[in-house]
């Protein structure tokens, strides 16, 4: 399974790290490929492709303001949404959760 996911918060500094490397953390123990963009303070790292969001299973957005590019994301039904607080208190849990919820 292919994951992707973009992270921010309203700072930019601390959650849209700590989300982003707890759901890199989280996809690679349960043997995903995983790629994360953070839109911080220093702008936007590892922006995501079109070839990684065409070819993903989910798109996570764990952010807490809204992201830059959300139209890239319209339309796509494998997209779920949420803090970034959940992904940094359990990754593990919400990425589950995120895969549940996308099966419906």
């Amino acid at each position: 399974m292919k994951v992707v996911g973009v992270t921010s918060c309203s700072t930019g500094i601390a959650h849209t790290y700590m989300a982003a490397e707890a759901l890199k953390k989280a996809a690679k123990s349960l043997g995903y490929e995983v790629k994360v963009e953070t839109q911080g303070s220093v702008g936007t790292e590892d922006k995501l492709t079109e070839d990684d969001i065409k070819n993903a299973d989910i798109i996570i957005i764990a952010s807490d303001v809204p992201i830059s590019g959300r139209d890239r994301f319209e339309g796509l039904d494998n997209v779920y949404e949420s803090g970034s607080e959940p992904f940094i208190i359990n990754a593990d849990q919400e990425l589950k959760k995120a895969i549940d919820y996308l099966k419906k």
